[in-house]
């Protein structure tokens, strides 16, 4: 899923520009948003469906005329987004959010890091204006749960010659012996990475009976027991389904150029250069 944020002073046509978005990207695939409603409750004291969360219901489902309405606990982007990626969506366009680092499209002359283009206004773009943001969202890093993999995985056209699929994930180890991880941080060459592990899924897609292998090693600092890498595998039959799990996981290890740094209870240090 590749996402991108909109973000702006009151007024600025942000709005206006996530609409302009969304039309453009529906046209390439499916598109969720995210909105930051700072003073709003969509779920307030009183309704059935606030009553079911305050009796301990950990998410609360309104199914209405026009739509279905999920309500889960926390205000946190991160989890919207899952949602998003869960639901299988490619493109993802949240308005406002001003302290994420997510890559920003800004409007007006409001700073922010991670700016990837500015405009005055969001409302009346020029066609090539419209045409260059869509390029630069192309060029966004994905961004994947293991839902989503397994998505796309099942709308391979070939899936209808699959007798499994299989996935494995690694998280973030927090005790080794007496040595307790607070999180690992990662860092990558992209476009290698990237080379690096479509050859890997290419070379296993060349192998008997596997139809399709997805691979996704996320970076930058992972908390203790959050998820790293994400691989899935269809496969005819479960032995070709196995061997191919194990072989694209010793080849991640081995080839893919990711480097790691874990912080630890006792100190920080590179994996390379740690006896």
């Amino acid at each position: 899923m590749k996402i991108i944020s909109v973000t702006g002073y009151k007024k600025s046509g942000k709005t206006t520009l996530v609409e302009h978005l969304v039309q453009e990207l529906a046209k390439r695939g499916s598109v969720g948003t995210v909105k930051h409603m700072p003073g709003h409750d969509l779920n307030p004291d009183g309704t059935d469906t606030r009553r079911y969360m305050d009796a301990g219901a950990r998410a609360v489902m309104g199914v209405t005329h026009s739509g279905t309405a999920k309500f889960i606990p926390g205000t946190d982007l991160g989890n919207a987004l899952d949602e998003l990626a869960n639901s299988g969506m490619d493109y993802a366009v949240v308005e406002g959010f001003k302290d994420s680092r997510l890559p920003k499209i800004v409007l007006g002359d409001l700073e922010l890091p991670d700016e990837v283009a500015r405009l005055d206004s969001g409302v009346d773009l020029p066609e090539k204006v419209l045409t260059n943001l869509l390029d630069i969202i192309e060029h966004q890093p994905e961004y994947h749960t293991l839902d989503s993999l397994i998505i796309k995985v099942r709308n391979n056209p070939r899936i209808a010659e699959a007798g499994a699929i299989g996935s494995f994930t690694g998280i973030v180890r927090e005790k080794t012996g007496d040595v307790e991880t607070k999180s690992l941080e990662f860092e990558s060459y992209e476009e290698e990475t990237g080379n690096k592990i479509r050859l890997i899924e290419t070379d296993l897609k060349a192998c008997e009976g596997i139809l399709d292998v997805r691979i996704h090693h996320r970076v930058g600092r992972i908390e203790a027991g959050q998820d790293i890498l994400y691989i899935v595998v269809a496969a005819s039959h479960r032995q070709q389904l196995f061997q191919a799990l194990s072989d694209a996981i010793e080849r991640v290890k081995a080839e893919v150029p990711i480097w790691k740094k874990e912080h630890t209870t006792t100190g920080e240090f590179w994996v390379q250069d740690h006896p």
